[in-house]
């Protein structure tokens, strides 16, 4: 992928649920805003399979989240990132670059159909907010500099 190109990702402790959510809906934000952004997810501490429950939860607005598998993630790959999300388990310590955001959302496993839904709608509407900053930084003209204006 071209460095140029912001990378985001969205990351939990087993990249399970929320990460998972928020990767499916930030890909979609991306089509349709016809922004370049390469987006990534993963976990500490990846568990075997996305929770059933957030399957369910996401087919319901469209995703297929059934082949998703769960990945590691490490500082290293974050680092690369113009944005980090994490969902509530941040002990993150990157570079001052990287901005992090922690969004504290209530793990999905477990929870009835309801709360999933309550989950996957919060993760979806920050994922939006997300975008459009990105959208509102890749449409700011660069600050001039001293070469500009000479």
């Amino acid at each position: 992928m071209d460095s140029t190109v912001p990378r985001v990702a969205f990351v939990c402790v087993q990249n399970a649920g929320r990460s998972q959510m928020a990767a499916a809906f930030a890909r979609r934000e991306a089509d349709a805003r016809d922004l370049d952004v390469e987006v990534v997810t993963g976990g500490t501490d990846p568990a075997d399979a996305v929770h059933p429950e957030v399957v369910e939860a996401m087919a319901e607005v469209g995703f297929d989240l059934s082949d998703s598998q769960p990945r590691e993630i490490d500082t290293a790959e974050l680092e690369t990132c113009r944005l980090v999300a994490t969902m509530g388990c941040s002990t993150l310590e990157l570079d001052a670059d990287v901005d992090v955001r922690d969004w504290a959302l209530s793990d999905p496993h477990g929870e009835d159909s309801e709360r999933v839904r309550e989950i996957r709608d919060e993760v979806e509407s920050r994922v939006e907010r997300v975008f459009d900053d990105l959208e509102a930084d890749v449409a700011a003209p660069d600050p001039p500099t001293e070469t500009d204006s000479v």
